[in-house]
């Protein structure tokens, strides 16, 4: 018999809840008229993502560190990088819009 719903097979997520928590949060959801349930999954969905987020955030902070780190040294490709991109600069009508 083929499947009634499109979502596939789930694993059950048990765990304990103080009762009085549980009724506030089944009332809040009813109110606006969604299952517990899915009000759940979009927390966890929305946890991930955000946990995601701020392992990409400090990454990309490491990175950026070392970048400048690196730039330090004259002799850098990070260095020379920096001197091209602003001989660029220095060589655009609009220069003056660039700088600070």
């Amino acid at each position: 018999m083929p499947r009634a719903t499109q979502h596939p097979k789930a694993d059950s997520f048990n765990f304990r809840i103080d009762p009085a928590l549980k009724a506030a949060f089944t009332q809040a959801t009813e109110a606006e008229d969604k299952p517990a349930a899915q009000v759940l999954r979009d927390f966890m969905r929305a946890y991930v993502e955000r946990r995601n987020r701020k392992a990409f955030e400090a990454e990309a902070r490491r990175q950026s560190q070392a970048a400048a780190a690196r730039a330090l040294d004259p002799q850098s490709d990070e260095a020379q990088s920096l001197r091209e991109m602003e001989s660029l600069l220095d060589a655009d009508d609009f220069a003056d819009e660039w700088k600070a």
